[in-house]
């Protein structure tokens, strides 16, 4: 079997007649070159199987036109529709993603890190591990200036660009809303205080109680990586004895719909026995049965963003120095079935940004 041959600009010069730089100039689209030959160029390139060698274009310019992306579970609602968004957004300025997964693991986050650096993309977005606490392996991009943006889960104390939702915000408002709809009892279900998100909802929650008059127990916040199975493991230590809360917030829309289907099984309704705040607004929250209220982050808001400075620091309209810079994305509560019912102050529904 013979050896498999790499096409190269060579290849197309020989069989035009023409010289390498002019069917190199033709293959980008250079002003010089006219439609014609531009045209010939590209109907051989194409014949022959010739694949442009963007490595080595990039070593010539010092650029790889790609960006590095890692978030924690690619499978994640949210994470996922923001990878969507940076995606589309940068395919608009000529740059490629390489998406990459942590998978919530510390040591996986490192490896990433430090393969993408070898791969010399031009600028890296994260979305941290429930336990990354140390940030040195990202070291390396900022002391040879590559854009670095972190986005949703982010550093309280390390100079980077930083991007997150008004988390502090949201767990005060979903506790709001549970208080003004008459909840007296309201349990909050947290991701691990090791990550910024649920260090903020948990202090949200704690100052809506307290400016309620209630009363923040150790008994009634879990904290736990927010999964269907921890969920519902969690429900059968809540409604394992009496009394039964009359309102749960959780900090994320998988362990809301998890505590309906519990609730179902322990014919418990929702929302006349317990009312039921999730944080995401997962579009599964509109399709079960009752549709449940959740706190909207808006993604595709914070992905636009995540690209907008991404390009200001590639382009140099933002210093490269590094130095921490926070910028908040606006949350809302979107309210439906699961804390329906009338309102203890009158109000028909929160909905702060």
């Amino acid at each position: 079997m013979s050896k498999r041959t790499e096409k190269t600009i060579v290849d197309i010069a020989e069989e035009l007649q023409l010289s390498v730089s002019t069917v190199s100039r033709a293959l980008n689209d250079h002003p010089n070159i006219s439609a014609r030959t531009k045209e010939r160029v590209k109907k051989v390139a194409k014949k022959i199987g010739y694949r442009p060698n963007a490595l080595a274009a990039g070593l010539r310019n010092n650029k790889s036109k790609t960006i590095g992306l890692i978030v924690p579970r690619i499978s994640m609602f949210f994470p996922a529709t923001i990878s969507t968004i940076i995606q589309n957004k940068l395919q608009e300025f000529g740059y490629n993603l390489i998406i990459c997964q942590s998978n919530d693991s510390y040591d996986q986050e490192v490896a990433l890190a430090n393969t993408l650096y070898s791969a010399r993309v031009d600028g890296l977005v994260v979305s941290t591990t429930l336990y990354t606490t140390d940030f040195s392996h990202f070291d390396i991009f900022r002391n040879n200036n590559i854009p670095l943006v972190f986005f949703d889960r982010v550093p309280k104390d390390y100079n980077v660009k930083v991007i997150k939702g008004d988390d502090y915000r949201g767990g005060y408002v979903a506790t709001t809303h549970l208080v003004e709809k008459g909840c007296k009892d309201i349990v909050h279900i947290s991701g691990p205080l090791t990550c910024c998100l649920y260090s903020d909802r948990v202090a949200g929650y704690k100052a809506a109680l307290q400016e309620h008059g209630l009363t923040s127990k150790k008994n009634r916040i879990f904290y736990q990586e927010l999964t269907r199975e921890n969920a519902w493991q969690t429900c059968e230590k809540i409604f394992g004895h009496q009394p039964y809360p009359d309102g749960i917030f959780a900090s994320n829309d998988t362990t809301a719909i998890t505590i309906v289907e519990y609730c179902r099984k322990m014919n418990l309704r929702v929302p006349e026995d317990v009312k039921i705040v999730g944080y995401s607004n997962d579009p599964r929250t509109e399709i079960v049965t009752p549709p449940i209220s959740s706190i909207d982050q808006y993604p595709a808001m914070m992905g636009e963003r995540v690209v907008a400075v991404l390009m200001e620091l590639i382009n140099g309209r933002q210093s490269a120095e590094p130095r921490y810079s926070q910028e908040i994305i606006p949350i809302q509560l979107i309210e439906r079935q699961s804390s329906a019912g009338k309102s203890k102050t009158g109000k028909k529904k929160l909905t702060l940004s």
